[in-house]
């Protein structure tokens, strides 16, 4: 019976193809809209670290006090370097980094290329292991050389390829500035996005991965200015010069944890109120910093990593495929109604209501799997010219892929079937005495 419903069906949208293709347009193009909006949101929402996104936080500390939250300052986002610093020596996570942006110019082994800027990032050894970052020559530095300050640097496959054509370039040198850096390792194509590390510089959240990695320790030696944002409120009175900047209470330096369990967040959240106790008490603060240990998940919404235009989008997508909806249901009455004799005459002849639902059910779905196609294409249009409304950074993550062709067919059958289910009941309750009566 299915299968001769289909065929009902099948002929039925071939006696009126303009009316057929007004309904598969309204529901491709819905559907279309609410697919493309939705793999923007999908990408800039994305977990960016699944396997660990429970274990990793940031602890933060409000050094700016109760004053700065009647002006409507919230807790400081970073750490002050004196903050970083301690919490770094205590070492009560199981990993932890220090972080800060950098940027250095390269200046090439042959000279008939020219210089050219780059940007990474300064942190500390185990930045590689708790992030998961994968090597594809060589590894990491190791805690001995945060302590030695070494000279050491971790490169990106791009920069590798672009230096050294793509080779194993583990100990050879590379020129920064004015400095030389021995290679330790490179970095596989790993560009978390977003890039949930340094989502305190918006600019970089969704954008290319970083050239390299130095030491923070050495950074610090070298007195490297951040690349990323900075805040001293309240810190006017500092001294001058790079020691009077590193002992103020400007934040600019990013932390983070990793703590495996519940426990141990439970007890890292005790140390920093002990922490923040024992610099009130040393005269520090005249007040009781507020302390929090936020997940990155959470870490996220705080730092409002999700651009609201594509939240925005979304909704008014959404909205959009409810309004073609609309007009598929009034399409999909007028086109049953018109049945009502057909109807009437198969009640007559035995035909139950539920076989009229059947019926007409499966001639929306083949008007649901026609939408999906046209959907397919209209969102795989869409894909493509999504640069036209986002920005190039955020646009470049938004892809068609096996889950999202799977999901616009879904929704084309829902929207389908939901735009269905009134006109068919209309049809099923179709009077057959009367019909026959007036026809």
């Amino acid at each position: 019976m299915l299968a001769y419903y289909l065929r009902l069906g099948l002929r039925s949208l071939r006696r009126n193809p303009i009316l057929t293709t007004l309904m598969v347009l309204a529901i491709g193009v819905g559907v279309a809209a609410s697919m493309t909006t939705y793999a923007v949101f999908r990408a800039v929402s994305a977990n960016p670290i699944p396997g660990k996104s429970g274990q990793l936080f940031v602890p933060r500390i409000d050094i700016w006090g109760p004053q700065a939250r009647t002006q409507g300052r919230r807790v400081p986002d970073m750490l002050s370097y004196t903050d970083a610093m301690a919490l770094m020596r205590a070492h009560r996570a199981v990993n932890q980094a220090a972080i800060y942006p950098v940027g250095f110019t390269v200046v090439p082994q042959d000279s008939s290329v020219n210089p050219f800027a780059v940007k990474g990032d300064a942190t500390y050894a185990e930045f590689f292991p708790m992030f998961d970052a994968p090597f594809a020559y060589g590894s990491g530095w190791d805690a001995s050389e945060d302590e030695a300050h070494a000279a050491v640097v971790v490169i990106s496959s791009r920069l590798n390829q672009q230096l050294f054509g793509g080779a194993d370039s583990v100990g050879r040198t590379i020129h920064l500035d004015d400095h030389d850096y021995r290679i330790v390792g490179v970095l596989a194509n790993w560009n978390p996005q977003p890039r949930f590390y340094d989502v305190n510089v918006y600019s970089r959240t969704f954008s290319g991965a970083p050239d390299f990695f130095v030491p923070f320790t050495h950074a610090v030696d070298l007195q490297t200015d951040t690349n990323g944002n900075s805040s001293c409120y309240g810190s006017a009175g500092r001294a001058p010069g790079w020691q009077g900047w590193l002992q103020s209470d400007c934040v600019w330096v990013s932390l983070w944890v990793q703590l495996p369990d519940t426990a141990a967040a439970r007890a890292y959240r005790s140390f920093l109120k002990g922490y923040a106790a024992e610099q009130k008490a040393a005269g520090r603060f005249d007040w009781l910093p507020e302390v929090q240990l936020v997940g990155l998940r959470q870490w996220m919404d705080v730092e409002e990593v999700v651009p609201p235009e594509t939240r925005m989008s979304l909704f008014l997508s959404i909205g959009f495929l409810l309004v073609c909806l609309i007009n598929t249901i009034g399409l999909l009455l007028a086109k049953f109604m018109r049945r009502s004799a057909e109807i009437g005459v198969r009640r007559a002849l035995g035909a139950s209501r539920t076989e009229i639902v059947r019926q007409f059910l499966a001639e929306s779905i083949m008007v649901g799997l026609a939408g999906g196609v046209a959907g397919l294409l209209f969102t795989g249009i869409g894909v493509l010219a999504i640069g036209l409304v986002f920005e190039p950074d955020i646009a470049r993550l938004a892809h068609m892929n096996l889950s999202l062709m799977l999901l616009t067919i879904l929704l084309s059958l829902a929207a389908s079937m939901t735009a269905a289910f009134y006109p068919t009941w209309r049809a099923a309750n179709v009077q057959p005495a009367w019909q026959l009566k007036s026809n």
